[in-house]
């Protein structure tokens, strides 16, 4: 069963390319399997928007849950456009092209893409390359928070530990008094025992 997502597809400027020519047409009939496929699918299309400098607001507005970025390699200012809409909530973001070239292959997956699917695109193909790209991107954002966890509880240590040594300093305890007259207050006043530690070292260089 397909997950329900909101899937929006980004174009880029279809002035970029000349109309009736061999490119424009091929872009034209990648677009139109790409709707088949994800119809097909039956995943929930929601939009198809221009990527400009309004795509953060649209995206929040249509609450989209995964960016597809329909636009030749070469639009840089297309993905650009989304990585910056993109940046602050984070969303998969899926790119199809038909262009070969590793080089920008290789920056849009450094910018941020989940996916990025190079020529040869098929209806039935969108469905498992959308589960992919999904996974892919759960699996990434719950490797960022274990980081940006592990971070924080590197700095609270370090927050503990230069309390610790205050109080040692000037009360003249013992590392294990004063860790537990540090976990005593935290406890009194129902804060982590990370706060009680910032608020004694603020306290501290306030009075010198």
């Amino acid at each position: 069963m397909v997950e329900a997502l909101r899937i929006v597809v980004i174009i880029s400027d279809p002035a970029l390319v000349s109309e009736g020519d061999e490119q424009a047409q091929a872009i034209e009939e990648r677009s139109r399997l790409l709707r088949i496929g994800l119809l097909e699918a039956g995943y929930n299309l929601v939009a198809t928007l221009p990527a400009d400098v309004f795509l953060t607001e649209r995206l929040a507005q249509l609450q989209a849950d995964m960016v597809i970025v329909d636009a030749e390699s070469d639009a840089r200012d297309a993905l650009e456009h989304v990585v910056i809409a993109t940046r602050d909530e984070r969303r998969p973001i899926v790119m199809f092209t038909n262009d070969n070239d590793t080089r920008p292959m290789n920056e849009a997956v450094a910018a941020g893409v989940t996916a990025y699917i190079v020529a040869g695109l098929s209806p039935e193909r969108i469905h498992p390359i959308l589960t992919v790209a999904l996974a892919r991107f759960k699996h990434e954002q719950a490797l960022l928070a274990e980081l940006d966890s592990a971070r924080l509880e590197l700095s609270d240590r370090k927050l503990i530990d230069r309390a610790k040594g205050l109080l040692m300093q000037r009360q003249g305890l013992n590392e294990q008094a004063a860790y537990a007259r540090m976990r005593k207050a935290a406890m009194n006043k129902g804060v982590k025992l990370a706060e009680i530690a910032q608020q004694m070292l603020e306290m501290a260089e306030l009075l010198g």
